[in-house]
């Protein structure tokens, strides 16, 4: 099913997954890519003006306060298959792959979603909340890995046990996102886009023997311990300065071609109740 042809579904798979800030702001970051694709080694860095930031400390949340315009880092673009995430350990926090048992791990393709059905990210964290960080909520998505972004509503669920957050939000450069400013406006002028997020996150689990996620949310959000190195927060215990060795030993871009990926990923799974059957088809 090719969504991406129909220009209403182009703006509409713009409005699910966090990385968004005016377009000045979007155009002042770009990626240095390491290695290949679909490879462990794989690391995508967030560079502004050509030096390294971390998407957690060194960009700020909102691209227009006033405004009420915040900035979005994408993880994952839409239609893929490879979970994609900031990490939250290593220095300078890249977006890389993430691993379970020593495998990369890629969403399924749950019948008739493929993969991810908008660009998914997360907000930059301010620089304030160092040296620990609270999971903040994590929105929807756009094609870059930066990018402004405007709210539309948010939605909560249980994901094992954990409360996660989901911010459905729309670029600001999309030509619909003056007339779009609420949940009810996603519904009109796209229905069934809300209704297919809902269903997307309750189910795509399913397929890799896990549960389905629920609405309902625990009272507690679990913190993490994140890596703090930033070029920015210059009074922060993690503020590093260019000429750091810790700076200049990142690694040059070394973007290679993807590497192949396992042909099971490309296999359907046909969701009823909690049940799942796969069905293999081609890729769309």
């Amino acid at each position: 099913m090719h969504w991406c042809k129909s220009e209403k579904n182009e703006h509409a798979s713009r409005l699910v997954r966090l990385l968004s800030a005016t377009t000045t702001m979007a155009s002042q970051y770009t990626t240095r890519l390491i290695g290949a694709p679909n490879t462990l080694e794989h690391r995508v860095f967030i560079e502004q003006n050509g030096n390294v930031v971390s998407p957690f400390h060194d960009i700020p949340l909102f691209a227009d306060q006033n405004n009420g315009i915040l900035n979005m880092v994408v993880e994952v673009p839409r239609w893929t298959n490879a979970k994609m995430e900031i990490s939250k350990e290593e220095s300078f926090n890249p977006i890389k792959q993430d691993i379970k048992k020593g495998r990369l791990r890629y969403v399924r393709n749950c019948f008739p979603h493929h993969g991810y059905i908008w660009n998914y990210g997360a907000f930059p964290r301010p620089g304030k909340t160092l040296p620990r960080l609270t999971r903040r909520p994590k929105p929807m998505v756009t094609t870059t890995r930066s990018t402004s972004v405007k709210v539309l509503g948010i939605m909560a669920l249980l994901d094992e046990g954990e409360t996660d957050w989901k911010v459905l939000v729309i670029d600001v450069r999309d030509p619909l996102a003056s007339r779009l400013n609420d949940i009810e406006d996603v519904e009109r002028h796209f229905p069934g886009l809300v209704r297919a997020t809902n269903e997307w996150f309750r189910i795509y689990k399913i397929p890799d023997g896990k549960p389905e996620n629920h609405g309902e949310s625990p009272a507690k959000t679990p913190n993490y311990d994140i890596s703090i190195r930033n070029i920015s927060v210059q009074n922060s215990p993690g503020y590093v300065s260019k000429n750091d060795p810790a700076y200049t030993s990142l690694p040059p871009d070394s973007r290679k071609a993807p590497a192949p990926v396992d042909p099971s990923i490309s296999k359907w799974f046909y969701i009823s109740s909690a049940q799942s059957s796969e069905l293999h088809c081609p890729r769309l």
